[in-house]
């Protein structure tokens, strides 16, 4: 199968570039199954029912989260649809699914989204072990696994794809917006990158007001983050099972690209 993994979405101008970008996309790398991170889809925070469904609408099949997956109340209102996933390892009370199969093309494609806890400060159980309980339930289902691991540091983030090296098809971090360029295959074949990047405004600060940010750095006063508008980047991760590709996609607006 073919896999496109998408970096956070920030606001209306990562929603515009997803709707602008994936569709032809799709069609030219012939893509089978498509995972995005949109915890940040509602104005950089949170995700709401429209802007759920019209990432969905652009050829979307799950979208993934993580600190930000309950910052819009009008979460609750999709919390429970099987395409969208918040992390596994939040207290076991917390609303919504952590993972899932889904269906597509004859196979059996299992999506696992997970939380880092290095510097992330919430109450999380260990990813590492909850990925071990979750691997127990679809190891004999599941054709392919995938694995948003939405983390802060990059040293938590190779050691658990190393740890699931051989077990997930495909471990893509997420969560500080900057695109890294170690993707890789692990010795035993797992796909691997540990941080897929930003979709939203190119000249931002990972994706908010650049002047908003520089205000915070110099003056230390509280400020509200605000995403900005303008040309957009589209950061994606392509993976081709059959033929063992990965490859990293950086789109930029107004700009040529090759594939």
């Amino acid at each position: 199968m073919r896999f496109l993994v998408i970096g956070d979405v920030i606001g209306r101008t990562g929603r515009r570039a997803v709707k602008e970008v994936l569709p032809s996309l799709k069609e030219k790398l012939n893509i089978d199954f498509v995972v995005l991170n949109g915890e940040n889809l509602a104005h950089g925070n949170g995700i709401t029912k429209s802007t759920f469904e019209e990432i969905l609408s652009a050829g979307v099949d799950v979208v993934t989260s993580g600190n930000h997956t309950y910052d819009k109340k009008e979460v609750f209102e999709i919390i429970d649809d099987e395409r969208i996933l918040r992390p596994a390892n939040l207290p076991p009370l917390a609303k919504g699914k952590g993972f899932n199969l889904y269906q597509k093309n004859g196979k059996n494609v299992a999506v696992i989204n997970l939380m880092g806890r290095v510097f992330m400060g919430l109450p999380l159980d260990c990813p590492f072990r909850t990925f071990d309980s979750i691997h127990q339930i679809i190891k004999d289902k599941a054709d392919y696994i995938i694995v948003d691991f939405h983390a802060e540091a990059t040293s938590e983030k190779q050691a658990f794809g190393y740890y699931v090296d051989g077990k997930a098809t495909l471990v893509f971090g997420t969560h500080t917006h900057v695109q890294t360029s170690d993707e890789r295959f692990l010795p035993q074949n797992t796909a691997y990158i540990s941080d897929v990047g930003l979709t939203g405004a190119y000249d931002s600060v990972i994706g908010v007001k650049k002047e908003q940010v520089i205000e915070k750095f110099i003056t230390g006063m509280p400020i509200k983050y605000e995403p900005e508008e303008g040309r957009y980047i589209f950061q994606a991760l392509f993976l081709d099972t059959q033929h063992n590709v990965l490859k990293r996609i950086q789109i930029k607006e107004g700009e040529d690209y090759e594939l």
